[in-house]
C-alpha cells in the first residue's frame, strides 16, 4: 500500500510540475504583450516571475527523479518520464532565455508587425499548452495523447507560416530600413517560433512512449 501512495504523491508532483510549465508560458504571452505596448515595469515583472519558474522546475525536475530511482516508483517507465521531464525543462529555459534577450537587446519591433508578432507569440504558447495537456494525459489518459500532439503540430506549422511571413516584411519591404534591425527582427522571430518547435520535440518523444505503452 505505501508505494500505492508514493506512486499516487509522485503523479502529484509531476501535474505541478505540468502547472508551472503553463504559467511560465503565460507569463511569457503576457511578457510580449507588455514589451509590444511599452509597458516596460509589467514587462519586466513578467521576466521576474518567468524567472521563478524556471527555478521551481528545475527544483521540481530534481526532486522527481529522486523519488523516481529512490524509491524505485513506475520502475517500467520511469526513463521515459525523465527524459520527458528534462525536454519539457528545455521549453521554459527557452521562454525564459528569449524574455531575457527582449530586455538586454530591446528591439524596436515596428508597430505594423506588432500584431502579428504578437499572433506568432499566441501560437507558439498554444503549442507548449497542447504540449503540456498530451503529458498530463500520458499518466491518466493514454488514449488522448494524440489528439493533442495532433494540436500541438498544427499549432507548430501556424507559428512556422508566421514566422517565415514576418522575415520576409522585415527583408523584403521598406518597414524596417538598416540591415542590422532586420537582421535583429529576424533573430527574435526566430527565437519566438523557436519555442513551438521544442514544444514539438517533446512531443515527438511523448509518440514514441505511447508506442511503448500499447505493447
Amino acid at each position: 500500500m505505501k508505494i500505492i501512495g508514493e506512486t499516487k504523491q509522485l503523479i502529484s508532483d509531476i501535474d505541478i510540475f505540468w502547472d508551472t510549465i503553463s504559467r511560465s508560458a503565460l507569463a511569457f504571452r503576457s511578457g510580449i504583450k507588455h514589451y509590444l505596448a511599452g509597458r516596460t515595469e509589467k514587462f519586466r515583472s513578467d521576466l521576474e516571475d518567468i524567472s521563478k519558474l524556471e527555478n521551481e522546475t528545475d527544483t521540481m525536475r530534481r526532486e522527481i527523479k529522486y523519488k523516481l530511482y529512490s524509491h524505485m516508483l513506475i520502475p517500467e517507465s520511469r526513463g521515459d518520464v525523465l527524459g520527458l521531464l528534462e525536454t519539457t525543462d528545455n521549453v521554459v529555459d527557452s521562454i525564459k532565455k528569449v524574455l531575457l534577450q527582449f530586455d538586454i537587446e530591446k528591439p524596436e519591433i515596428p508597430e505594423s508587425m506588432k500584431e502579428e508578432f504578437m499572433e506568432l507569440t499566441k501560437m507558439s504558447v498554444k503549442t507548449v499548452d497542447e504540449m503540456v495537456l498530451a503529458s498530463r494525459a500520458f499518466f491518466r489518459e493514454i488514449s488522448i495523447v494524440n489528439d493533442h500532439i495532433n494540436k500541438v503540430h498544427y499549432f507548430e506549422h501556424e507559428a512556422d507560416k508566421i514566422e517565415e511571413d514576418l522575415k520576409r516584411k522585415a527583408f523584403n519591404s521598406d518597414i524596417i530600413k538598416d540591415l542590422s534591425r532586420k537582421v535583429q527582427m529576424r533573430y527574435f522571430v526566430e527565437k519566438v517560433a523557436l519555442i513551438s518547435d521544442e514544444a514539438e520535440a517533446v512531443c515527438d518523444r511523448l509518440s514514441i512512449y505511447v508506442i511503448k505503452r500499447s505493447f
